[in-house]
């Protein structure tokens, strides 16, 4: 992949889900103190240039490709709203295929405490809400697990700086590389390393860890695009899961913010309306 691609076009995540924001602002960091402080300071500092998008809409297509090559392709929207002084919230309402149209999923992350999600399933005409100890499996039989698709939250990961690195791994790209270890016992992975372009502090590549410790699957953000002249998204995210070499492909369209939704129009209620 060459270096340009990366700034033509945009969890986060995030990664989202898990909708990730960065600022268009660049600044140097003086990075001080031990491993941790630093990539402590890195994660807050990105973090930080990714505050005050508000609320977006957008269509995003998700392309799922079995070991064998196969595809298939299922389109949706996404809703996402910006809490203060808590996570982000987010609605992702499936437009296709027919048989899960109208599947919806409604996540709240937070700070300090566990995420909140909830499926909406039309078949069953029921929501079931996603337990704490479920969140590492899989989203829609999607490579992305449930736990992936909420927002950046500092205070879910415990960081260590690991140095710099401009290999094929950062797209060439000069990174800081921290690794982030999850706080929550009942995450699926045990580590995360994720290279991170000092330049804008976007994540580049993120590699996950099994409870085991071994790879388990990669993550690859690309064409990142600039919105509101200030916030980064990347337009294209490819996990490939390692293990069974199966990957999922997500494509953003038409994004857009300040489309003026509020907590109403993320309320438990909505799931079941036909949007």
């Amino acid at each position: 992949m060459k270096n340009n691609r990366l700034y033509k076009l945009s969890f986060t995540f995030s990664i989202l889900i898990g909708l990730l924001g960065f600022s268009h602002l660049s600044q140097a960091l003086m990075l001080e103190g031990t491993d941790e402080e630093k990539g402590l300071a890195i994660a807050k500092a990105s973090k930080a240039k990714g505050e005050g998008w508000g609320d977006s809409t957008g269509k995003m297509k998700m392309i799922l490709r079995n070991a064998q090559g196969e595809t298939t392709t299922r389109e949706l929207r996404i809703l996402s709203l910006e809490m203060k002084d808590d996570g982000d919230r987010s609605l992702s309402i499936f437009d296709t295929p027919a048989d899960i149209r109208n599947t919806k999923m409604l996540t709240y992350a937070h700070n300090n405490a566990a995420d909140e999600q909830w499926l909406y399933l039309p078949a069953l005409k029921r929501v079931k809400r996603i337990s704490s100890n479920s969140k590492s499996g899989p989203f829609m039989g999607s490579e992305f697990a449930y736990e992936d698709l909420t927002s950046f939250e500092i205070e879910k990961f415990k960081y260590k700086y690991l140095g710099d690195d401009n290999s094929a791994k950062s797209h060439n790209l000069d990174c800081y590389k921290i690794q982030a270890i999850p706080n929550d016992e009942y995450s699926g992975y045990s580590k995360q390393i994720i290279w991170m372009d000092k330049a804008e502090l976007r994540p580049i590549h993120i590699e996950y860890y099994d409870k085991k410790g071994e790879l388990l699957k990669t993550q690859d953000f690309d064409q990142y695009k600039l919105y509101l002249n200030k916030f980064w998204r990347a337009m294209v995210s490819v996990m490939t899961n390692v293990q069974t070499k199966k990957s999922t492909v997500l494509e953003w369209s038409d994004l857009e913010f300040n489309k003026g939704l509020s907590e109403a129009d993320f309320h438990q209620n909505v799931l079941k309306r036909v949007m």
